[in-house]
């Protein structure tokens, strides 16, 4: 497994290009990143989303044209890659795959597996490729994501970290943004964080 990634836009959204066994899967493709993609891709089988937010999608629309391949993402955070709720400009994107919850996928022959953890949005998902979790929104190093936006619920935030803090295997977080960390390493202050949550609801 290779692993490539970029910080794109003003909010320095990571994405993420992971190759097996001469394949890539493109993660979270922000703001400007298609010509990133395009150096750094030899071939793309899959757009896949963590979560819906614009800075997320913003280029799913324009790689999928260049590659002509399909987009995942998480059920419940569809409808913001089509309307753009957040009123950012974001282009349209459609998702060609719905991903139902925790649902374990085959892509090309990759094993995919979502792992849902909504509460910085209501579809917000990890995703898991073998010993790796692409956080997304929700794990990033020392920290998590915010739950006051539309669309959040820090009820929602202290079930997926309860849920998070029940895992017995290790994994290496690629978060959204950031640097890369541990599962076991943020499991030590997920209590802080569900104590934080709390406070706000």
């Amino acid at each position: 497994m290779q692993i490539k990634y970029y910080p794109m836009g003003s909010y320095q959204t990571n994405c993420y290009i992971v190759t097996i066994d001469g394949k890539d899967l493109i993660i979270d493709p922000g703001q400007q990143a298609i010509t990133w993609v395009i150096k750094n891709v030899t071939n793309p089988v899959a757009i896949l989303n963590t979560h819906g937010h614009f800075d997320h999608v913003w280029s799913n629309a324009e790689v999928k044209k260049e590659f002509k391949i399909p987009i995942y993402c998480p059920d419940e955070d569809a409808f913001m890659l089509e309307k753009d709720p957040f009123g950012q400009g974001a282009p349209v994107s459609h998702p060609d795959y719905i991903v139902k919850g925790d649902e374990l996928l085959d892509i090309s022959g990759i094993k995919v597996q979502y792992r849902h953890f909504p509460g910085h949005t209501p579809g917000n998902s990890i995703i898991e490729i073998g010993d790796i979790w692409l956080s997304g929104d929700f794990l990033f190093q020392q920290s998590i994501g915010r739950w006051d936006f539309p669309y959040s619920s820090g009820t929602d935030m202290i079930r997926s970290l309860q849920k998070a803090m029940k895992i017995k295997e290790d994994y290496t977080l690629y978060p959204g943004h950031g640097e890369s960390s541990t599962l076991a390493a943020e499991q030590k202050i997920m209590s802080y964080w569900i104590e934080q949550v709390n406070r706000t609801i």
